[in-house]
């Protein structure tokens, strides 16, 4: 146990009144909002929650702040290191937002495939438009990324009778069988009638949906994006949008959010939703839960959770 008090911040009194609706902190432990836009409460905070979006270029204010752990509010981390001031340990929100952005790709995927953006168009020109569309059942699923969303997502497909290949970065296997290599995606996505890209963004992944990725799909295959926006040439993707081939469903895109006007928003055969894959009811208790089991670690001297970077 540590002999002095910790000191948490947390960015607004939302996620303050989660961790605390969760029970009585441990004595010895004070929480206090700071959104990292006003001067910092002390210059030594045990545990900094920044704010959930646009929250890497606020790290600077930790520059003269000595911190034991950042903890992110999202998943992804691929621009922080460009601005976390040296000497910080930061940690990820794994095991808050993947059953929710793992329901979005469903959901888009059901979406485009029952036609549903048809029928709330047809229903907002007052017009009855029955249409018989492609099921998700029998349907082959290609699953881009087999981390933390992507088995949630392989979770809640395999309900709806698909068939399901899963690709993470390099080739394994486990108890369900074979994960491929993304070094064999171009074999793979041929056969491929629905691609839900999951996967980080980093060096590798930069443009991995590109035109040579989305030529080798069959005609009418959907592409669901619920990754990050560079993860996906946006031009390839609205030349083969606009040609009519292929269908798309991005929560995500390049550049982000995406511009008034933007082609991608006029296709039938596009479905944007605006990054909104943790935004859910779900976010809130499970980042508090993830708040108090790293102040409990730390109470405890142990290591905490989900560090993905030391700077």
């Amino acid at each position: 146990m540590t002999d002095r008090r910790l000191l948490v911040t947390v960015p607004g009194a939302t996620l303050r009144d989660a961790v605390l609706a969760e029970g009585a902190l441990p004595d010895g432990v004070d929480l206090v909002v700071w959104d990292l836009d006003s001067p910092p409460p002390a210059d030594a905070i045990d545990l900094v929650v920044p704010p959930y979006m646009g929250a890497s270029p606020k790290l600077v204010a930790l520059r003269d702040v000595r911190t034991r752990l950042v903890q992110s509010q999202s998943i992804g981390y691929d621009d922080v290191a460009e601005y976390l001031p040296p000497g910080n340990v930061f940690a990820n929100a794994a095991t808050v937002h993947e059953a929710s952005t793992a329901e979005l790709a469903v959901g888009l995927a059901i979406a485009a495939q029952r036609g549903l953006p048809d029928y709330v168009r047809a229903a907002a020109e007052g017009r009855w438009a029955p249409a018989r569309h492609a099921s998700l059942a029998d349907r082959r699923v290609l699953i881009v990324g087999y981390g933390g969303v992507g088995k949630a997502v392989e979770a809640r497909l395999e309900p709806f009778e698909v068939r399901i290949t899963r690709v993470a970065s390099r080739a394994r296997d486990d108890e369900r069988g074979r994960i491929h290599g993304i070094d064999e995606l171009p074999a793979l996505l041929p056969d491929a009638e629905i691609v839900i890209v999951g996967v980080p963004l980093n060096e590798s992944t930069t443009g991995l949906v590109d035109a040579a990725f989305l030529a080798a799909l069959p005609d009418g295959a959907l592409v669901v994006n619920v990754a990050r926006g560079k993860v996906a040439d946006t031009d390839a993707i609205l030349a083969e949008a606009s040609s009519g081939r292929l269908r798309i469903a991005l929560d995500v895109t390049d550049p982000e959010p995406l511009p008034e006007g933007h082609p991608l928003f006029a296709l039938p055969n596009v479905l944007v939703s605006p990054h909104v894959g943790g935004a859910t009811s779900a976010m809130m208790p499970r980042m508090a839960r993830l708040v108090r089991r790293q102040i409990e670690r730390m109470l405890r001297a142990e290591d905490p959770l989900n560090v993905v970077l030391r700077t």
